[in-house]
């Protein structure tokens, strides 16, 4: 029989199912290789009537958990069609990657990242809305995978992030633009994360220190570090291209207060003012050619196999107001990050410590 023939009967079989009810909404679909046997046909027709199916707007696909029936039917409207149309494509897509020999963990990593990229430029809204936890503040892997399963670990709520920077972070906290706010700014007179800067941009309020984690920071290099990079004196030699943060951002701190304890200008180092407004953005662009040596966290060294040199470990924290504190979609994420769930969660990015997450500490 023509395998065009048999697509279209497997789809109009299964579609069949859907409506009927013999197959529920979230119900997965039979395995691709049960249904070649049932079908006597090869996996390329199962997977193009799958493709199709989901066009359709009957099924989704998730990688590492099947084809399932999506929970609500199709309408006879054009948002189902639009989105069948993007399940097609990026179903296509996954399939096309992982036969390239991509892991799914991997697929999921890069694509959280590349998203991070279109999130930095996100506005913090204007109106609060109840379901929606408005995070403003430093760029951090964790915080974009958090953002991606929130509504799945909590109680159906969403994480908005808007990437500004920590000092950004703590600005919108104090114009009432934020719920929460993400930091990590090192004082160099006190040797400690975020107290100071709280009681400076926040006065006379009563703030927790939620700790995310404890983040390995240093130099991301070109795979060998062929310039033969040791420490941060190296980024003033000749011929090195430095890739920076952007004024206002933890790392930025940091690495201007480390600079003036050593003794170098940053007139001589090459690129200094070449700033990214994210981690991603910084090791995107070492592994672009387009630069030789950026500062940043060793989470986006790993996702982009790029080389990492520790020089630090720093605790990023979730500036939280008391007014905000008892919000529903706070003590959710709360709850969460105490979990082993979500330290495994984090720790499985690479370049994280996670034995204080979910710690609170109150300034006041």
């Amino acid at each position: 029989m023509d395998s065009s023939h048999i697509y279209q009967q497997i789809v109009e079989a299964i579609r069949q199912d859907i409506l009927s009810g013999r197959l529920k909404p979230g119900s997965r679909l039979p395995a691709i290789r049960n249904m070649t046997e049932q079908w006597q046909c090869n996996t390329g027709t199962i997977l193009r009537a799958y493709q199709e199916l989901a066009r359709l707007g009957f099924v989704i696909s998730h990688v590492g958990q099947g084809t399932k029936v999506v929970e609500q039917l199709p309408e006879q409207n054009q948002t189902p069609l639009r989105r069948a149309t993007l399940f097609n494509r990026t179903e296509s897509f996954l399939l096309e990657i992982i036969t390239a020999g991509y892991s799914p963990d991997e697929v999921e990593q890069s694509l959280r990242i590349a998203l991070d990229r279109w999130r930095t430029f996100s506005d913090a809204p204007e109106q609060p809305t109840p379901d929606v936890l408005h995070f403003v503040g430093s760029h951090d892997p964790a915080m974009a995978l958090i953002s991606a399963h929130y509504h799945q670990v909590t109680e159906g709520f969403t994480l908005q992030l808007s990437f500004t920077g920590s000092l950004g972070g703590l600005i919108a906290l104090a114009e009432k633009k934020a719920d929460l706010a993400g930091s990590h700014l090192w004082d160099e007179h006190t040797d400690t994360y975020n107290e100071p800067f709280v009681r400076k941009l926040l006065p006379g309020q009563k703030v927790a220190l939620l700790t995310l984690a404890h983040r390995r920071v240093g130099l991301i290099l070109q795979v060998g570090n062929p310039f033969e990079v040791s420490s941060l004196a190296d980024l003033a030699k000749a011929g090195i291209r430095f890739v920076n943060r952007q004024q206002g951002s933890g790392t930025r701190v940091w690495l201007d207060a480390q600079l003036h304890r050593v003794g170098i200008d940053p007139c001589g180092i090459t690129g200094y003012k070449d700033e990214k407004m994210t981690h991603s953005d910084v090791a995107r662009a070492i592994s672009k050619g387009q630069a030789d040596i950026g500062l940043g966290v060793e989470t986006a060294a790993l996702s982009f196999g790029l080389d990492f040199l520790l020089l630090a470990t720093e605790r990023y924290d979730l500036v939280i107001p008391s007014e905000k504190w008892e919000m529903p979609s706070v003590q959710a994420l709360k709850g969460w990050l105490g979990t082993p769930q979500a330290k495994a969660a984090i720790n499985n990015l690479g370049g994280y410590e996670t034995g204080q997450t979910g710690t609170v500490n109150w300034v006041s």
